[in-house]
C-alpha cells in the first residue's frame, strides 16, 4: 500500500480582480486536480480557498510516488527480424539499437496477424514531490486570464504582481519556485490585522491559522455566508429587508478577507429620485446593498462591507454616507434636469448619433422599428398606434443626463420619463420591455405593445446587418445577434404569439428598402432557426430531436416548438426506434426513384400479400383519424397514435418484397410506402431519429 501525505500550495498575490476571483480559483483547482490524475497520482479530497489575496488548494491523502508501470514497445515481426539466413536484420538491429538493448532480450508476442517482437520494461513511478512543481506551474500558466501583467524588472507575467509562494507537502517545503518567487512554508494575513509572515508546518492547520493569527478566512463559501447573515441581520436591525444580489454578494465577497457589515443611512428627500438610480449608485459605484421597508418600499439606508474590523465604526459608516451623497444628489441633478425636456423632443438629437455608418442613425432606426412594431402588434392582437408611438419614443432617454451617466438605465429611464410626460401605461412598459430578455432565464415582455416593439427593435438589427453581408462570425458578434435571436424567438413561443418568421423579417425589409444581400430573408430564417438548436440543448433534447424537426422548416416559432416537443415525447416511445429505422429505409428506397408518387392513391385490387394488405388497412384509419390532430397542432397526439404502425409496418418489411418486376404491383407499393412516410412528414423527418 502506498504512503500518501497532504499537500498545500497558495499563490499569494496583489489584490485580484474581484469579478474574476471565483473563475480563477476554480481553473487554478481543477487545472491541478487533473495533471495530478494526469500522472497517476490518487488522493482523498481536495478543498479550494480563495480571498482577494490568494489562491489556495489543499489536497489530502496525495500518494508520496507515483506507481511503476510496465512499459511495452512493439517491434518488427518476427519475419521481418531476421534474414534467410536467421540472422538480425537492419530492422530488428535498429529497433534494439534505439532502445539500448540486446536482440536477445526482446520477448515473442502472438497476435491474430503473426508474431511479433515487443521489448518489456518496468518504469520507475517519480517521486511526487519531484513533479509538484511543474503542475502548479502549468495550472497557473492556463489560468483564464485575458490580459496578463509585469511587474519591477522581472519578465514573467500573470494576472497580478505575486508576493509570496506557500508550498507544502507533508512537512516539507517543496523546493523550487513559481514564477521567480522561491516557495516557502509562509503566508501572510489580513493587510491591515495582520503583520509579518506566519508559518504553516502542516495543511491541516492552514485554515485555523489564517484565521486566527491572520484574520483571514480563507474559504470563499464560509466567508460569503457570513456576508449574507450580517448584511441580513444588519437590515433587519434597521427594520427592513435586505435586497442581496448574488452577482453582486460574490463580487463584495471577493473583495473582503475580513467583512463586516456596517449601516449606513441617506437623506430621505433622495427618495423622490427613480428606485433604479439610486440602486445604480449603490450597487455599481459603491457595491452597497440596498433596503426595502414592509411595503416593498426603498428605505433611506444601505449596508456596506468593510474589509475591517474598526475600533470606532462610526467613522467608517460616516465616510461612506459622506461618499455617497455626491452620488446620489448628482442622481437627483440629472432627473430633475432630464424632466425638462420631453422623450418626443429628445428625438432629434438621436440624428446626430450613428446606428450602423451603413443602416444610418439611431433616429432612422427608430422609424422603422415604429412601423415594424405596429404590423407586429397588429398581427398578435395589440394596439397597433401604441406600438408605432413606443417605436418612436424607443431610443430618446439614451440622451438623457441620468442615461449618459448610468448607462444600465436606458429603458429603465425611458419608461419614467414616458410616465412623466403623460404617456399611457403600456408605452411606458414598452420602453423598458423593449430589452426584454437581456439573458438567458430573464423576465419577457408582459404587454403586448412590449413584445411588439422588443421583436421590432431586435429584428430590425438582424435584418440590417444581414443586409449588409455582417453575420457574426465565429466569436465575434458585436451587436449580439445571435442573443436577439434567441430573444425573438422566446418571445413568441412562451407568450404564444402567432408569427411566421418569413411575415415578420418580410415586414422589417420592407422598412430599408433595397438591401446588399438578396438573399437576407432565406438566410435569416435558417440562421434564426438554428439557434433553437441552443436553446434545446438546455433542456436536454437531443440534437437528433431538433434536426428532425429542422429538416422540415417550419417558420412559425410557436409551431416549431410543438414539433420538437412532440417528437421528443414521440422518441422515448418504445416503438420509435423500430419506426424510425423504417422512414430511413423508407426515404433509401424512394430516394432513387424516378416517379413522382405525390398525390397518388394506392389501388386496393393491386394489393396481395396479407402484410401490405394489413399496413394500407391500418394506414387510411390512421390517416383519417390524425389528419384533424394535425391540422390544430397536436402533434404529440398524432404521433402516440402513429407509433402502433410499428408491428404493421416491421410485417411489411419481412414479408414484402417491394421492387418486384410487375411494374404496376412495384408502383403500388411505392405510393403506400409515400403515403407513410408523408404521414411521418406532417411534423418532422423522424429518419434521422434512428441511429
Amino acid at each position: 500500500m502506498s504512503s500518501t501525505q497532504d499537500f498545500l500550495v497558495e499563490i499569494g498575490t496583489e489584490e485580484l480582480p474581484p469579478k474574476s476571483l471565483k473563475k480563477l480559483s476554480d481553473a487554478f483547482s481543477n487545472g491541478i486536480e487533473k495533471s495530478l490524475k494526469d500522472a497517476g497520482l490518487n488522493y482523498d479530497e481536495a478543498k479550494s480557498f480563495a480571498s482577494p489575496r490568494r489562491l489556495a488548494l489543499r489536497i489530502k491523502g496525495l500518494e508520496t510516488k507515483q506507481a511503476d508501470k510496465t512499459v511495452e514497445k512493439k517491434g518488427p515481426s518476427k519475419k521481418a527480424a531476421f534474414d534467410s539466413e536467421g540472422q538480425p536484420s537492419r530492422a530488428l538491429l535498429g529497433f534494439a539499437k534505439s532502445l539500448k538493448i540486446e536482440p536477445e532480450q526482446l520477448e515473442e508476442q502472438e497476435t491474430p496477424k503473426g508474431t511479433w517482437l515487443v521489448y518489456r520494461s518496468t518504469e520507475a513511478g517519480k517521486e511526487t514531490l519531484s513533479l509538484l512543481n511543474t503542475i502548479v506551474d502549468q495550472s497557473l500558466s492556463k489560468l483564464p486570464i485575458p490580459k496578463r501583467m509585469r511587474w519591477g524588472a522581472q519578465r514573467v507575467e500573470f494576472v497580478r504582481p505575486l508576493q509570496w509562494v506557500l508550498m507544502i507537502f507533508g512537512g516539507e517545503v517543496v523546493q523550487g519556485n513559481i514564477l521567480g518567487i522561491s516557495n516557502s512554508n509562509t503566508t501572510r494575513g489580513h493587510r491591515f490585522h495582520s503583520s509579518g509572515e506566519i508559518q504553516i508546518n502542516h495543511a491541516d492547520d492552514y485554515e485555523k491559522i489564517l484565521l486566527e493569527q491572520g484574520k483571514v478566512i480563507a474559504d470563499y463559501d464560509i466567508r460569503k455566508e457570513k456576508i449574507r447573515l450580517g448584511v441580513q441581520k444588519s437590515a433587519e436591525q434597521a427594520g427592513g429587508v435586505a435586497v442581496i444580489d448574488e452577482d453582486l454578494l460574490d463580487e463584495v465577497n471577493s473583495l473582503n478577507e475580513w467583512p463586516v457589515p456596517l449601516l449606513g443611512c441617506f437623506e430621505e428627500r433622495f427618495l423622490d429620485v427613480p428606485t433604479e438610480a439610486l440602486i445604480s449608485s449603490m450597487k455599481e459605484h459603491q457595491k452597497y446593498f440596498h433596503l426595502l421597508d414592509k411595503n416593498g418600499d426603498m428605505m433611506p439606508n444601505f449596508i456596506t462591507i468593510a474589509n475591517i474590523e474598526s475600533i470606532d465604526p462610526a467613522q467608517v459608516i460616516e465616510g461612506n454616507e459622506r461618499v455617497i451623497r455626491p452620488r446620489l444628489s448628482d442622481a437627483a441633478f440629472f432627473f430633475e434636469t432630464d424632466k425638462k425636456s420631453n422623450l418626443e423632443a429628445r428625438r432629434d438629437q438621436l440624428k446626430k448619433i450613428v446606428f450602423q455608418k451603413d443602416l444610418g442613425t439611431v433616429f432612422d432606426k427608430t422609424e422603422r422599428v415604429s412601423k415594424l412594431a405596429a404590423k407586429i402588434s397588429q398581427q398578435i392582437g395589440g394596439d397597433a398606434s401604441e406600438a408605432e408611438r413606443a417605436g418612436k419614443l424607443a431610443k430618446s432617454d439614451l440622451v438623457t443626463e441620468m442615461v449618459l451617466e448610468f448607462t444600465d438605465l436606458q429603458g429603465i429611464m425611458g419608461s419614467h420619463y414616458a410616465r412623466f410626460d403623460g404617456e399611457s401605461e403600456e408605452i411606458a412598459l414598452a420602453l423598458n420591455e423593449q430589452y426584454m430578455p437581456k439573458f438567458a432565464g430573464d423576465t419577457l415582455p408582459s404587454t403586448k405593445t412590449g413584445q411588439a416593439l422588443s421583436i421590432a427593435e431586435k429584428l430590425d438589427s438582424l435584418v440590417g446587418l444581414f443586409g449588409i453581408n455582417q453575420p457574426p462570425t465565429g466569436t465575434k458578434d458585436p451587436f449580439a445577434l445571435r442573443r436577439a435571436s434567441l430573444g425573438i424567438l422566446k418571445i413568441i413561443v412562451e407568450k404564444q404569439l402567432d408569427l411566421d418568421l418569413n411575415d415578420i423579417i418580410s415586414w422589417s425589409i420592407k422598412q430599408y428598402g433595397p438591401l446588399k444581400n438578396d438573399n437576407v430573408k432565406q438566410e435569416l430564417v435558417t440562421y434564426m432557426l438554428e439557434r433553437f438548436r441552443a436553446w434545446y440543448e438546455g433542456e436536454n433534447i437531443s440534437a437528433e430531436v431538433f434536426l428532425s424537426v429542422c429538416a422540415r422548416r417550419p417558420t412559425r416559432p410557436v409551431d416549431f416548438d410543438k414539433r420538437v416537443n412532440a417528437v421528443n415525447a414521440f422518441h422515448a416511445l418504445d416503438e420509435a426506434q423500430a419506426l424510425s429505422a423504417a422512414n430511413k429505409r423508407v426515404s433509401n428506397i424512394l430516394a432513387k426513384q424516378d416517379t413522382d408518387l405525390s398525390g397518388k392513391e394506392v389501388s386496393s385490387s393491386l394489393l396481395t400479400d396479407a402484410a401490405e394488405i394489413e399496413l394500407a388497412t391500418q394506414l387510411a384509419s390512421l390517416s383519417e383519424k390524425v389528419t384533424p390532430l394535425f391540422d390544430k397542432g397536436d402533434y404529440e397526439s398524432a404521433l402516440t397514435s402513429l407509433a402502433t404502425l410499428q408491428k404493421p409496418v416491421d410485417q411489411f418489411f419481412d414479408d414484402v418484397m417491394v421492387m418486384v418486376d410487375d411494374e404496376a404491383v412495384k408502383t403500388n407499393r411505392l405510393i403506400l410506402l409515400n403515403q407513410l412516410r408523408a404521414l411521418f412528414l406532417k411534423v418532422a423527418d423522424i429518419s434521422l431519429l434512428s441511429k
